[in-house]
């Protein structure tokens, strides 16, 4: 049966879910990553939901099993973090959605879900709001960005919002620009200072984070110096020829 099983019972009042499931620039999963780290957060409850892959998860150093979809708890903040190792399909988005929006409203969680917007800026990322309810209303009250376009927002983040929507479940949905092809700190970095500090009225580091933007920046630009190196010496082309050659 479909369920979320809680390990640990915690005093926790009215907490906020930063949700982390893989997506454009895995913006969601390293800011949630970024945050169990930063908060030293417990491991609080899993995700029995139809539609994850029966699989099991282990971590270097350490026997335990443990599924692969689990929700961490820092009782001093009042916070609460989805972690996925795994891609949720969209074919069983509706299923997630609905399992994981029930226990929320339960248990009188509030929602943000994460998500990245494909874009080649070299800028600092943009981010904006959209919510549920009194979800509008908190962004509001933190000046958190409009939408600057239209748009939508698909696969099983957008089905926890559909969902949330449908429930009448207060809900907040951060969107930022992220690179579509690497892994983006910057992105997350962002939805972490600009939309997760000012919810949560905390300070996050996020040095490590600027550490790993610049590490991918550096990769990249190696990456695309081979692939311009390759191209060169595969593609049909005129040049001249030495005297003696």
């Amino acid at each position: 049966m479909a369920h979320i099983a809680v390990h640990t019972e915690l005093d926790l009042d009215a907490p906020l879910l930063v949700e982390g499931l893989p997506g454009i620039g895995l913006v969601g999963k390293i800011a949630t990553s970024h945050l169990v780290e930063h908060f030293d957060m417990v491991e609080y409850a899993s995700c029995h939901c139809d539609g994850l892959p029966r699989t099991a998860v282990y971590e270097e150093g350490d026997r335990t099993i443990r599924p692969p979809v689990r929700i961490y708890a820092d009782e001093d903040h009042d916070l609460l973090a989805l972690q996925s190792d795994v891609p949720v399909s969209p074919e069983s988005a509706p299923e997630f959605a609905s399992c994981v929006t029930g226990w929320l409203a339960d248990h009188d969680v509030t929602p943000v879900y994460l998500s990245g917007i494909p874009s080649e800026t070299e800028d600092v990322p943009k981010m904006y709001g959209v919510g549920v309810g009194a979800g509008q209303d908190r962004l509001a009250d933190h000046e958190v960005d409009l939408p600057s376009e239209s748009g939508m927002i698909s696969g099983p983040t957008g089905a926890l919002l559909a969902e949330a929507n449908q429930q009448q479940l207060p809900a907040i949905g951060l969107i930022v620009q992220a690179n579509a092809n690497f892994p983006d700190p910057e992105a997350a970095r962002i939805l972490l200072t600009k939309g997760i500090e000012p919810l949560l009225s905390v300070d996050i580091e996020t040095e490590k984070l600027v550490e790993q933007a610049e590490d991918i920046a550096d990769a990249r630009e190696r990456l695309a110096q081979q692939m311009r190196e390759a191209t060169q010496q595969e593609s049909s082309q005129a040049k001249p020829l030495g005297m003696y050659q």
